[in-house]
């Protein structure tokens, strides 16, 4: 199974989720099982993309949206 494929299937699990998530707010539910899962899939992600803690956090710092003059 290539990388896209993987992130392809994640993706498809997440927006799932996502559905079941937003049905069960519009009805007032509880939605702690899907809020993990959600988690885990978003967590999948971001592993099998080399994105760790550090580099999320500070990713976007020294990237070209900064302009340093």
């Amino acid at each position: 199974m290539s990388k896209e494929q993987y992130l392809k299937i994640i993706n498809k699990e997440l927006q799932k989720v996502n559905k079941k998530i937003d049905v069960k707010i519009v009805k007032g539910e509880q939605y702690f099982r899907e809020a993990r899962e959600h988690k885990m899939l978003l967590r999948k992600a971001r592993q099998f993309n080399g994105q760790g803690f550090f580099s999320r956090i500070f990713g976007g710092l020294f990237s070209s949206q900064f302009s340093f003059r």
